[in-house]
């Protein structure tokens, strides 16, 4: 049996998509398909990623030296993968920089991977979204190479770099990145700040809000609910930040002077 078909369509797959494969076409026996793996890896038409998951090299390609999509890779690490942090800002052209380690979500633990160039890290789905059955909100779907994957939209990756910074980079990464987005569905923005129920987030994402008001149309529709749920107590922006911070009342936070004069525009 010939694989032309399935490899034609799966830039990059797994044993159980080849097995469902198979299986409709009425060779679901193990030895099949490992023999099918074993020839066509013989034959340099794909190369394994990790066990369980292959890469198919085109026709004519050097197996050696063919490039992957790690974002193909990132999006078939476990079945419910989700492209997010600075990967989504990628994946979405928004990135000030390019990076080589890619963050993906999922509920299932897995041991990061190197392949090829890339580091592949997997992040777990934030406890209250999981609590609330909405592990996928601000989640959606793309086509790549005839492979399907899921990425989270802006609106939650704006929300999710603000999160969990440590994943993203430096602020200027962050602040850079974040102003290159021209519009956001604030009241989605909102919705899910609301979901996480995280006091400094919110907080965070209100000061950018405001800080870019007039550009991203925020007004106090948006901005009064995350007021609300700012800290009652001061809390840094940035964990274990404490030299030349300036409090900014409004929302509670000791803000690094460097992120509220956005200093690092000073030197392009």
């Amino acid at each position: 049996m010939k694989l032309n078909e399935f490899l034609s369509q799966h830039a990059v797959f797994t044993v159980d998509e080849l097995d469902r494969f198979l299986s409709v076409r009425g060779s679901a026996k193990p030895n099949t398909r490992k023999s099918l793996l074993t020839y066509h890896r013989n034959q340099g038409r794909i190369i394994p990623v990790r066990r369980g998951l292959y890469a198919t090299v085109p026709l004519g390609g050097d197996p050696a030296s063919s490039p992957v999509d790690p974002y193909l890779v990132a999006a078939k690490m476990s079945e419910d993968a989700v492209l997010a942090y600075h990967t989504a800002l990628e994946f979405h052209g928004k990135a000030y920089s390019v990076y080589t380690r890619l963050h993906y979500v999922s509920a299932r633990k897995s041991l990061s991977l190197k392949f090829q160039s890339h580091e592949f890290t997997r992040v777990p789905v934030p406890h209250l979204l999981r609590e609330k059955g909405k592990e996928m909100f601000g989640v959606a779907s793309h086509k790549r190479s005839g492979v399907e994957l899921r990425v989270t939209n802006l609106e939650r990756t704006f929300v999710d770099v603000l999160d969990r910074p440590d994943l993203t980079g430096s602020w200027e990464e962050i602040w850079r990145s974040l102003e290159s987005v021209e519009f956001f569905d604030l009241d989605q923005v909102v919705e899910y700040v609301l979901l996480l129920e995280n006091a400094t987030t919110a907080a965070k994402v209100g000061f950018f809000l405001e800080q870019h008001k007039e550009t991203l149309m925020a007004d106090d529709a948006h901005l009064n609910p995350l007021r609300t749920l700012r800290p009652r107590q001061p809390h840094y922006f940035v964990r274990g930040k404490r030299k030349d911070c300036q409090w900014v009342k409004d929302w509670n936070l000791l803000i690094p002077v460097e992120i509220l004069n956005r200093s690092w525009g000073e030197v392009l």
